[in-house]
């Protein structure tokens, strides 16, 4: 089943962001359609605007996982730092323990 021109699904509201800011997603941008010119040939070349749109998709695409890759290191880096401190926390522990 094609998903060309579906309306956009609203993502996860996420605090303190516009009901309007829905997120363009790769997909969305290549399956969208555009009229067809009419018999006089009015307006943009159909080929140009989708190789447009397919540039577009692959640029988000690109952003969209290196947002991804960004969201995983600070989900490690936050692990790594939890445990960090929780092993501070038990060294002090230990030391006043041994006092």
């Amino acid at each position: 089943m094609s998903m060309r021109n579906q309306p956009l699904e609203p993502e996860v509201p996420a605090p303190y962001r516009s009901q309007a800011c829905v997120r363009l997603l790769p997909w969305q941008v290549r399956e969208r359609r555009f009229k067809q010119v009419g018999m006089g040939r009015r307006g943009l070349e159909p080929g140009d605007v989708y190789a447009f749109l397919d540039r577009v998709a692959d640029d988000l695409a690109v952003a969209y996982a290196a947002l991804d890759a960004s969201r995983r290191e600070t989900a490690t880096i936050k692990d790594a730092l939890h445990r960090w401190q929780s092993e501070q926390g038990r060294a002090r522990q230990a030391e006043r323990g041994e006092r």
